[in-house]
């Protein structure tokens, strides 16, 4: 039975679409017969034990804290995660080390798979320089970018096998010189046995948040400048001029919170735009369950061109309308005009009208929605999905095993 370990970021029990997928991954994993086990780094600040055990799945933690400058912090980083890896190789050896972006959790598995002669298999998720330029907390080109950049091309360079959640990525890291033969893509996916029949609208509820009959667009997630949503409090006087019933419910919570809920105040239509703040996990269905369409209106940037988020594919998962911003990742997920409805980027007036249009075609969503649905089970059900990993596997153990025996020989 192969044993694979996962090298992380963070993990559950902290929500985001980082640990979710994570779950995801794992638990098909396990479910097709591997053993598997994650292990996360000094940027894990969840507390509990060493081992956790969430949703059925073993999380082992590094013990410690980083300090000091930046590069000397991060190099800590690196050192305590790989000598975590290490000693837990001690008790329980993995076949292959699976790290998972940021690069520190890669470099930290090279180190470790190095001195233990373990393979290693880097996963990126997204560019994290070009995430931290999107969040604010970084310029494009600065030292930090570069050097972030620089370690990203390293880990690359040196692991046994690189896998992307999409082909934007993989499109990237060959223009940067690495061998196409060398990447694997795993694209985002969506666990279909979490969804069965979608929750039933709670009129109260609806009532409570003074959404009236709607119709209702929703948007859930985190609430950042890459994503948009300025653009579509913007979009929603023009909206609601089309359609005035319509109403804008925003779910979540985020840096540009503050921001946003004063743009709304400030909106000639406030009165159809509806926060609702932070919701328990468990409870995220009620509010989805309320809306008719589901808006990404991500702004074009190198991060949003390249990465494909995970919210599109789980609301075509639960049969709900979508409406994104044509930027590469969206376009990467949705046909347009089949499985869901794209409109310019950083363009208020095109939303509007993409969603009116949207709004009034009534007659459409019963085929957008099946369409959608029967999109992701075919492309993006994690049941199916977690099999590309194999062969990767399957080819560095053999690797592994040849070079063992020249060795012994």
């Amino acid at each position: 039975m192969t044993r694979v370990l996962h090298v992380l970021d963070h993990s559950l029990p902290l929500h985001s679409g980082y640990t979710f997928r994570t779950r995801a991954i794992l638990t098909a994993q396990a479910a097709a017969g591997y053993e598997v086990r994650g292990i996360t780094g000094l940027r894990h600040l969840g507390e509990g034990p060493d081992p956790e055990t969430v949703d059925g799945l073993t999380f082992h933690r590094t013990p410690g804290a980083a300090s000091g400058p930046p590069a000397w912090r991060e190099w800590r980083e690196i050192t305590a995660l790989a000598a975590a890896i290490e000693q837990l190789a001690g008790t329980w050896r993995p076949d292959v080390l699976h790290a998972h972006s940021p690069a520190l959790c890669g470099k930290a598995a090279l180190i470790a798979g190095n001195r233990l002669g373990i393979p290693v298999v880097y996963e990126i998720r997204a560019f994290w320089e070009d995430a931290a330029v999107s969040n604010g907390t970084s310029h494009e080109r600065g030292l930090k970018y570069r050097l972030t950049r620089a370690l990203e091309n390293h880990v690359v360079a040196q692991a046994d096998a690189v896998v992307t959640i999409c082909q934007g990525l993989k499109d990237d890291l060959v223009l940067r010189g690495t061998d196409p033969a060398k990447i694997t893509i795993s694209p985002n996916g969506v666990d279909l046995a979490l969804f069965g029949e979608e929750a039933p609208r709670e009129p109260a509820l609806a009532a409570e948040l003074g959404l009236g009959d709607g119709p209702v667009v929703g948007f859930i997630g985190s609430f950042y400048d890459y994503e948009g949503l300025d653009d579509l409090i913007a979009a929603m006087p023009a909206l609601v001029e089309r359609v005035p019933n319509a109403r804008l419910l925003l779910v979540g919570g985020g840096p540009c919170a503050d921001a946003l809920k004063t743009l709304a105040e400030a909106s000639p239509a406030a009165r159809a735009i509806h926060f609702v703040g932070r919701v328990p996990h468990h409870e995220v269905e009620r509010y989805y369950a309320l809306m008719d369409v589901m808006a990404y209106p991500r702004k074009a940037s190198r991060l949003t061109e390249l990465v494909t988020p995970l919210k599109p594919l789980e609301a075509m998962a639960q049969g709900k309308l979508v409406a994104a911003s044509a930027v590469g990742g969206h376009r990467e997920l949705i046909a347009d005009g089949l499985t869901g409805t794209l409109f310019a980027a950083d363009d208020p007036a095109a939303c509007a009208t993409a969603l009116a249009e949207l709004l009034a075609n009534r007659e459409v969503w019963d085929a957008r929605r099946i369409a959608g649905r029967a999109h992701v089970a075919v492309n993006h059900d994690w049941a199916r999905n977690i099999h590309r990993y194999q062969d990767v596997y399957q080819r560095l153990i053999t690797r592994s095993l040849d070079s063992a025996i020249r060795k012994a020989a």
